[in-house]
């Protein structure tokens, strides 16, 4: 059965394979479609990127250590109707060792001139499944009222005394991808 996480919850994920599934409906009505994009910052023990493919999304969607994998874009949350809009594979034996967090953001893709934020969107949710069973282990749905955010931290994996661990963030802010990628990768940008 699976757990329903609260803000701030921390579980023990005890599997290797898993899935994180992102997911999240538009209001009717709010004019253009959403286009919301998860992604994965895999940060090291001084909570940066070590290197730029260790930021995973639509546009990378394979760490160089092989560990995550993101299956693609969803430019308009249509990807399913009932399931995750976006998903990112994550091999938790594969994980670099520098690595001691991978964060799981959700970011509006113009949310400015579109005039968009999270108050616009519902039934947003992380969840973590099994890749051996394909059941749900873990469930976090985004009830807070996130009026004016542009971008959300879903969660977090990390390792604690040699185990993954998984703790539901919910933290909001007014911002777009570039300033995560700024905030936790300090190189140069490859175009």
């Amino acid at each position: 059965m699976a757990i329903n996480l609260q803000k701030g919850q921390k579980i023990d994920i005890g599997l290797s394979k898993l899935s994180v599934g992102l997911g999240w409906n538009p209001n009717e009505g709010t004019g253009q479609d959403f286009d919301l994009d998860a992604s994965a910052f895999m940060i090291n023990a001084n909570r940066s990127i070590p290197e730029e493919n260790y930021f995973v999304f639509y546009g990378n969607t394979d760490s160089p250590d092989q560990a995550l994998h993101h299956t693609g874009d969803d430019p308009t949350g249509g990807n399913s109707a009932d399931g995750d809009d976006e998903t990112i594979q994550v091999d938790l034996n594969s994980v670099d060792a520098r690595i001691q967090e991978i964060l799981f953001v959700v970011t509006i893709h113009d949310a400015i001139p579109r005039k968009q934020n999270f108050g616009q969107v519902r039934n947003s949710y992380i969840r973590i499944v099994d890749d051996l069973t394909n059941n749900e282990v873990a469930k976090y749905e985004l009830d807070e009222d996130f009026s004016i955010e542009t971008g959300v931290e879903f969660g977090r994996l990390y390792r604690k005394d040699g185990k993954w661990k998984f703790e539901a963030s919910g933290i909001g802010y007014k911002e777009d991808l570039a300033f995560f990628l700024s905030k936790y990768y300090t190189g140069q940008i490859i175009k």
